[in-house]
């Protein structure tokens, strides 16, 4: 059975769901490089100046796999899957630059990925198959959001605010989060990169 996407803009967010569905039955996963500290607690404050509820509920990360509701059935073989996928991915430096938007398609700033784009693309297709197989709504783009549906000038704000942000780390694995009954995300399991190194 192939994961269903929740949202047409496949978004993180901080919504209860128990009314969609019924708990017992599916889970809503999600997959992510999570971003790492100083960047991420900078980018949790930005979040919250410009005013986004998103702020203090839905960790800073750049998604390999948006929310997607899944049979809890196959919460074993969806785990078997992503230690599969980790293992055939190395660790890699992921670089952050500067800011961009998504607007007018979608009411969204973001931090943007300027070096492990082709890392988290390649693993990202890997995850988005077996048993969580799934379209997305639009092309993959790996990005960190800083600001999502707040005002005009908020957006500006977190455009201009944060232009400079420079940020390089190593991404040493990847997360899979589960979306709780009241809405909150709470980390599932991380998955190391242990795959061997590209060779020149």
């Amino acid at each position: 059975m192939t994961g269903r996407p929740l949202r047409a803009d496949d978004t993180f967010v901080h919504r209860p769901v128990g009314a969609l569905r019924t708990p017992s039955e599916t889970a809503v996963l999600g997959v992510v490089v999570s971003i790492p500290d100083p960047w991420a607690q900078l980018l949790v404050e930005w979040r919250g100046k410009c005013g986004d509820p998103q702020a203090s509920l839905v960790p800073p990360h750049v998604t390999l796999l948006p929310p997607t509701e899944v049979p809890v059935g196959r919460r074993p073989a969806i785990s078997a899957h992503l230690a599969r996928v980790a293992a055939g991915h190395p660790p890699f430096d992921m670089h952050l630059a500067g800011t961009d938007t998504f607007r007018p398609v979608s009411e969204v700033v973001y931090v943007a990925v300027a070096g492990g784009t082709t890392e988290c693309a390649r693993i990202a297709t890997d995850v988005r198959t077996g048993p969580l197989a799934r379209e997305l709504a639009f092309p993959y783009h790996p990005h960190v959001t800083v600001a999502h549906d707040v005002p005009a000038d908020m957006l500006d704000l977190a455009h201009a605010g944060l232009s400079d942000l420079e940020a390089q780390f190593r991404v040493a694995s990847f997360t899979e989060f589960e979306q709780l009954p009241d809405g909150a995300w709470a980390v599932a399991r991380e998955y190391p990169l242990t795959g061997a190194p590209s060779r020149p």
